[in-house]
């Protein structure tokens, strides 16, 4: 059976969003952006978000256009003798570190509100049915300790060491998301802690990697597994609830 393979992510994150992180990642201030770096990494994200095929990637492929676009006018020599424009065309790079800039003092506003809300919660338990929902604002989801982007860098990781079958048709793989999960579940379980980049080594398959992926993620976000990144860049383990491990 042959279809095109589309997966929707609830956890859709949006380009700034990854922009942010790869700053974050660098270790530098925004306002200083490393356009060349942040560019290739952006690249190398951006081909595994268009393999598992987030909702709205193309915004992520407009954001890539435009670090591209500032990069190639970073490095075009420019002219000794040029003319004075009267309206001198806006800078694309400035802009987009304004954009920056303002997203981060908005998902900075935002975490703030909900560290209030965590503290006025403990403080009355009764109204916590009043606390606006952890998730409503996808760019300040978390996965436990590891961001969605650090799942996504270390699949990129993966992607490096293997050939997946990227075609736009291909064979679709109707194993359910729950078999997944539960393969995986059992597996964690079993052995206490499990390397991310394991569950993808016996598979090619573009839809099984997509499916891998997204079951870890449901895992994380939604059934009490953990996941711990001990070295920047290094393996991601997943480990099973904390719950289950103190019994």
């Amino acid at each position: 059976m042959s279809a095109e393979y589309h997966v929707e992510l609830d956890v859709y994150c949006g380009p700034l969003d990854l922009l942010l992180y790869l700053v974050r990642r660098n270790e530098v201030e925004s306002v200083d952006l490393p356009i060349a770096v942040i560019t290739s990494q952006f690249n190398e994200l951006l081909a595994v978000i268009e393999l598992i095929d987030l909702d709205m990637a193309g915004d992520f492929v407009v954001m890539a256009s435009a670090l591209v676009e500032i990069k190639s006018r970073m490095v075009l020599p420019r002219a000794e003798e040029e003319t004075v424009d009267p309206e001198p065309a806006t800078d694309p790079g400035g802009q987009l570190i304004e954009q920056l800039l303002e997203y981060k003092n908005f998902k900075d506003a935002s975490r703030a509100l909900e560290e209030r809300a965590a503290e006025w919660q403990e403080r009355y338990p009764r109204l916590s049915d009043d606390r606006p929902r952890q998730g409503k604002d996808p760019a300040a989801d978390r996965i436990k300790e590891v961001e969605l982007w650090d799942l996504v860098s270390a699949l990129s990781r993966v992607l490096r060491t293997k050939e997946v079958d990227k075609v736009g048709r291909i064979r679709y793989d109707e194993t359910p998301i729950a078999v997944y999960m539960e393969r995986i579940g059992e597996r964690v379980r079993a052995e206490g802690r499990v390397p991310f980049s394991e569950f993808f080594q016996k598979t090619n398959d573009r839809s099984r990697v997509v499916g891998v992926f997204l079951a870890v993620l449901e895992l994380l976000r939604h059934h009490a597994f953990r996941a711990e990144q001990p070295d920047d860049f290094g393996e991601i383990w997943v480990l099973p609830p904390a719950a289950e491990v103190a019994a």
